[in-house]
């Protein structure tokens, strides 16, 4: 069964999605990455990203070779997974204000406007959002979501990654996991 689930690690950006790629890799599930971005001062340890992703509204072939692999997309993007597959979405939250200051800090790094729009109001518009996300997913009988809290997993890494094995059907390296969380990367704690 567990051959035919498309595995989803989804989330706000900067909400530890990459982190969790990382940990179910290392507990054995295979990614659907392309190596495009590479790792860099933001994510030092990788993006675990798959271009094509990004085109799900228009390519959908992809998913075919998604079955039985774990890959990354941005929340946004949800609403476009196509009806004839199963899936399961580990949906990463974080505080919103580690969030924006780690966006913040990465539109900076990389010589973007950090103050287009202040804080509360990209708050409130995120906020809204993941309202938005969260009751369609929950409206959708193929996509079964386990919600994971990043500022907990870097916490108490073992009892998220029970949480995700179980979740996942019991396949899981949870040892393997809980010894790539790396806690120096959390760099916006707040």
């Amino acid at each position: 069964m567990q051959q035919e689930v498309v595995t989803v690690v989804s989330g706000l950006p900067r909400s530890g999605t990459s982190m969790m790629m990382k940990m179910l890799e290392a507990g054995g599930m295979p990614v659907l990455i392309d190596h495009i971005r590479t790792p860099d001062e933001d994510n030092p340890k990788g993006y675990y990203e798959f271009e094509r992703v990004k085109q799900i509204e228009h390519d959908q072939a992809w998913l075919k070779d998604a079955k039985g692999k774990v890959v990354k997309m941005v929340a946004a993007l949800l609403k476009h997974l196509p009806p004839g597959y199963q899936y399961k979405v580990v949906f990463m939250r974080r505080k919103m204000e580690e969030i924006l200051a780690s966006q913040r800090r990465m539109l900076a790094r990389n010589n973007k406007p950090t103050d287009e729009i202040g804080d509360a109001k990209m708050a409130a518009l995120f906020r809204r959002h993941l309202q938005i996300i969260e009751a369609w997913l929950q409206e959708q009988p193929n996509i079964d979501v386990l919600y994971v809290s990043y500022n907990e997993t870097v916490q108490d890494p073992h009892t998220q990654a029970e949480r995700l094995n179980q979740f996942l059907g019991d396949i899981l390296d949870v040892r393997q996991m809980v010894n790539v969380v790396d806690p120096n990367l959390y760099r916006q704690q707040r």
